[in-house]
Parts: structure tokens; sequence; C-alpha cells
């Protein structure tokens, strides 16, 4: 995968010696094309139950990129509607589902029946992935916990290994480093160069971006890199880890992004009506993933009541900070 992320020489640099920033922006298609080949291991939601980017998703989707390892701590039916399309060989995650339904009815299918595929499935909890993300952004060979000691994941699981304290106290788990080829992360604000802004739930965000080769960034919107400087504390993305930006408003529906709009609770709930049968998640995907080639399509199959719907309903800005001296 090395001629996916192709080494750029600098630019001239200025009288100061800095190197100009390079402009990261591109469609969301071209970059999902260009930086999700078949068989990566994808990191998707890792801020557990918001931002999860279901515009990259769906293009994935679209593109019929598979044989992917989908790799997440709570992704929500963001894994469902992957595996369901064929398109997942693995799951490593803590959780499958629909978080507010519950049973996420194509994983169940893939993972008992082998419907439409066989699915392997490398279970963590919500803690050892973290640590196994953690120890891959870090270049840790392991990392010791004794979280999880005493459970049947540990045997299942081949990141996961018991080992004798060397300083004494009994037994030890080493969680190996887990590096992805691609981290896929939604945020509400980024530059052109990649520096995403986040606020609310951030979950694992930071070391799955650390740990992986390459990461692609949604956004809410897209703004100038001086307005990212003005509040430079909150960016949990620096732009050099990035290797795209794109602009997808709505890109995380039906999950919430915070301030911009909340949960899309009835999505959810059509959702798992809808996909009880393999036939059911078929039509669902023709008419919602299918039948909208484009983000803009799908905010437009959504209609403007809905959107306002979804608008919040009332406005908590954060106090402002003084960073000058």
């Amino acid at each position: 995968m090395d001629d996916l992320y192709p080494w750029h020489p600098p630019e001239r640099e200025d009288a100061l010696g800095h190197y100009p920033a390079r402009d990261k922006v591109l469609p969301l298609a071209e970059a999902i094309r260009r930086f999700v080949p078949p068989g990566a291991r994808v990191v998707l939601g890792s801020c557990l139950e918001q931002l999860i980017p279901f515009a990259a998703t769906h293009e994935i989707m679209r593109q019929g990129i598979g044989d992917l390892d989908l790799v997440g701590p709570v992704s929500d039916i963001c894994f469902d509607e992957l595996i369901g399309a064929g398109l997942a060989r693995r799951v490593t995650a803590a959780w499958v589902g629909n978080v507010m339904m519950g049973s996420a009815y194509a994983f169940r299918r893939a993972a008992e029946l082998g419907v439409p595929r066989p699915l392997e499935v490398v279970e963590f909890s919500n803690f050892t992935l973290a640590q196994s993300l953690h120890a891959a952004a870090i270049g840790a060979p392991f990392l010791p916990t004794r979280s999880a000691l005493g459970t049947d994941i540990v045997s299942r699981n081949p990141y996961l290994e018991v080992i004798e304290n060397p300083l004494g106290g009994g037994p030890i788990l080493a969680v190996r480093p887990l590096a992805p080829d691609v981290t896929i992360v939604h945020v509400q604000r980024a530059d052109t160069h990649g520096n995403a802004v986040m606020w609310g739930s951030l979950g694992i965000t930071a070391d799955a971006a650390r740990a992986a080769k390459a990461v692609i960034v949604t956004a809410e919107e897209i703004v100038a890199p001086e307005r990212i400087r003005r509040d430079p504390n909150r960016v949990v993305i620096p732009g050099l880890l990035v290797a795209a930006v794109c602009e997808a408003r709505w890109g995380a529906h039906p999950s919430p992004s915070q301030g911009y709009y909340r949960r899309d609770h009835e999505a959810y709930a059509a959702y798992h009506r809808a996909t009880k049968t393999v036939e059911g998640f078929e039509a669902w995907k023709r008419e919602w993933v299918d039948g909208v080639p484009t983000l803009a399509a799908y905010v437009a199959k959504l209609g403007n009541d809905r959107i306002h719907a979804l608008l919040p309903v009332e406005q908590r800005p954060s106090d402002p900070v003084d960073y000058g001296y």
C-alpha cells in the first residue's frame, strides 16, 4: 500500500525557514477511492455514538470497496451497513449493533450464518481496544493492564496475551498494537490543511488517527486556517496526520454532530425495521445508498422539514478564551 501514500517534496521555504502547509481538500468520492483500497483495515466511529462518518461509509458502499477489516469501539449501524453489503471480512470491535434498538441484523446474519459472506469477529473490550490503538499511536510493543483478565475474550483475541508481571504482583495482560491502514473521522470543523477541530465526546479519535497510515477527515464545514489558529487547543487531529479533508455537511447523519444537529432516532428505527431480512436490507440500500449518488442527494432526500427538526433546540456556546500575552 506504500504507493497510496506518496511522499511529496516540500515547497520552497519562506524567509523565516517555514514550509507552507499543503491544501488537502478533496471531494469525498476521490478521497475514498484514493485512500481506502480493498482489504484495508479501517477505523470508523471513533467517537462512540456521535460524529460517526456515515457519508464516508455510504461512499465506500457505492464504490464497492470490499474485504475490509472494520475497527471501532461502538460504530452503531455503520458497521452493519458495510457487513450487509458484503464488504467486510472481519470486525475488530467492542460492540456491533443498533444502539437504539439493540441487535443489528446484518451483523448477526454474517456472524451466525455467513450471509452474505462469512465474517470473522475479533472481540475487544472498549478499554483494551483503546489501549491497542494507543500502543500503535506511540510505537509501543504492548501496553500492560489488568483489565479483561479472567474474561473469555482473552483466549479468542490475538492482540491480548497474559504474561507474568516482571515487577511481580501476579499476571498482567499485554495488549499488542493495532495499526489501521486508514482512519476516517467526521468533525465539526477543519481547515484546508486538515487541522481538525472537534467538541463533545471524542472517544478514541486522537489515538485512532495517530495509529493510522492515513487519515481522512470529513467536516461539517471547512474554514480558513486563520480561524483554526484562533483556538489551537481544540485541534484534535493536526493536519500533518491528514491525507485528505472533505466537506461533508450532514456527513454524520443519522448520528449527532454536537452544535449542528441531533440524533435522528427515526432513521435508526426505520433501518431496524427494514433490515430484518436480506431482501429488506437490499431495499434499504437501494433507497438510501445506491439511489442517492452523493451526500447532497442524500440530504435532499431527507427533506427540509426533517432537517429542520434535527437542528439544535438551544445554543450553548463555550466561554471565550484569551491567548494573548
